[in-house]
């Protein structure tokens, strides 16, 4: 091997380039407000709705109103604000962020965006931030919408050739998300005591997306549903027991109706016969002896059948009624 010279030895080497470092003095708060209350409530339904959409994974993050930095140059200048709602798929969801930084996030770019516009800010929301979304994030699907204008809805799908394509609404005015799965429509009704045409979620059923405190709601009468199902279904076991009391009380009285008739019918028929073993007697002893007493009779009609019977061989063997009397004991 040749040795270097003295002066290739003293000759200085060709510096190595390196990236610039991103810068790092990010801010994250530029104090200005969301345009009023009702987009503010806007986002936060949007955001609200990914907590229930994607409850059964955390690998996700969804934000609003926070800075999206992508570039050096953008974040120098402090040019681009950032969208109104976004959600990033397959992330850490976990990791708590101040704003979305792409270079510390392995260049990961928001998946879906959604845009709450106002008339100071709808040329932007469709000009140039429609411009930053398809050509530089990348982002598969971008909504517009003013909380204030009902039909104010658009949306687009990056194509093959990553270009966005206007979204054709479904006969309910609903737009398709296909990143997060899901419709994207208006809602009519009031939340946080404030009643508008809320932007919302629904599924592929086309079922509300609830929010996590609507959820609740939901829970809460389901259960009351439950338990008032659960009440009827006890009072409705309790009549039916009630009602088969009343049937075996009645069906005990109608057997004690039964057998009191069986009573009666066999006393009556008892004192027939007892009185025609009587007349019979009486018969007997009026042909014998003649006139039979009052008092004879009397004591005749207090003995039951067989004794009256027992009797027609004594007053046949009796020679006088004093005798047959005197039998009676």
């Amino acid at each position: 091997m040749q040795s270097l010279t003295t002066e290739q030895q003293q000759s200085p080497q060709t510096p190595v380039w390196e990236p610039p470092m991103p810068p790092t003095d990010l801010i994250f708060d530029d104090g200005e407000p969301l345009e009023s209350n009702r987009h503010r409530i806007a986002m936060n339904v949007l955001i609200w709705s990914m907590l229930t959409a994607l409850a059964d994974r955390d690998d996700y993050f969804a934000g609003g109103n926070m800075f999206v930095y992508y570039s050096a140059a953008q974040a120098r200048n402090q040019d681009f604000r950032g969208p109104d709602f976004f959600v990033v798929l397959n992330v850490d969801g976990r990791t708590d962020r101040q704003g979305w930084v792409v270079w510390e996030e392995n260049g990961r770019y928001p998946d879906v965006i959604v845009e709450l516009m106002s008339p100071s800010t709808a040329s932007v929301d469709t000009g140039i931030k429609h411009q930053i979304y398809e050509q530089i994030f990348r982002t598969p699907d971008y909504y517009v919408y003013d909380p204030f204008n009902p039909n104010s809805l658009q949306g687009w799908h990056l194509d093959a050739n990553q270009q966005y394509q206007p979204l054709n609404p479904n006969e309910r005015g609903w737009l398709w998300c296909q990143r997060l799965g899901l419709w994207l429509g208006t809602w009519a009704g009031e939340i946080q005591r404030e009643t508008a045409i809320w932007l919302r979620f629904y599924d592929q059923a086309g079922n509300l997306v609830l929010l996590p405190e609507e959820l609740a709601q939901q829970r809460l009468e389901t259960e009351r549903q439950r338990a008032e199902a659960e009440s009827q279904r006890a009072e409705a076991e309790s009549q039916r027991a009630e009602a088969e009391r009343q049937r075996a009380e009645a069906e005990r009285q109608r057997a004690e109706a039964e057998r009191q008739r069986a009573e009666a019918e066999r006393q009556r028929a008892e004192t027939a016969e007892q009185r025609g073993a009587l007349r019979q007697l009486l018969r007997l002893l009026g042909n014998r002896f003649g006139t039979v007493s009052p008092e004879v009779e009397q004591r005749l009609q207090g003995l039951d059948v067989n004794q009256l019977e027992n009797l027609v061989d004594v007053a046949l063997i009796a020679e006088s009624l004093e005798q047959f009397v005197s039998s009676l004991g």
